[in-house]
């Protein structure tokens, strides 16, 4: 492990133990919670601990780093439980960690009472990941947010800015409905 790529873990960790010192555990948030909070500040609350982070980000094992207008970093370790049969890790792994990047930049973007959610999701693979890799790192960037429609791409990096997959996402905008 290099000296970066602990640098990069003790980051992650640092940003999950943040997240459990202010409460935070895994699940699904309340709508009364949610309700008057812009996408930036509902994703500053998860970071925070005062609102739940999603389940599977212990299941894929990321963690949302950095938030701002526009952008969302996520950092996911892969683990062997995420291999395909070929040894290697599965594109599901390398597609959520992008996706959830994407996704979380347009979510920063949206005002009180809108949300999103994925319409087309397109992904290149340009190397394969193992446990051996380290960590990896999945910066969204907004391209365009409209009042129905919102565009981003992201790119998926190692601590030494080797690109491992890159990928773009359309969302569609529309009201927080108030119950699920």
């Amino acid at each position: 492990m290099t000296k970066s790529t602990t640098l990069w873990t003790a980051q992650q960790e640092a940003a999950r133990q943040r997240a459990a010192a202010g409460g935070g555990t895994s699940g699904i948030a309340r709508m009364e919670l949610l309700a008057g909070r812009s996408g930036r500040e509902i994703l500053e609350a998860m970071m925070s601990g005062e609102l739940p982070f999603p389940p599977m980000n212990e299941t894929m094992n990321m963690t949302l780093l950095e938030v701002d207008d526009g952008r969302a970093v996520f950092q996911g370790i892969p683990l062997p439980q995420h291999y395909n049969p070929m040894g290697t890790v599965h594109g599901g792994w390398f597609a959520t960690l992008l996706d959830s990047a994407l996704g979380c930049a347009v979510q920063t973007m949206l005002p009180v009472g809108r949300t999103y959610t994925t319409a087309e999701l397109s992904i290149n693979i340009v190397r394969p990941a193992s446990h051996k890799t380290g960590p990896l790192r999945a910066v969204g960037r907004v391209i365009h947010v409209g009042r129905q429609i919102a565009t981003a791409d992201a790119r998926m990096e190692d601590e030494a800015g080797k690109l491992y997959a890159h990928a773009t996402t359309t969302c569609i905008v529309f009201e927080m409905p108030t119950v699920f």
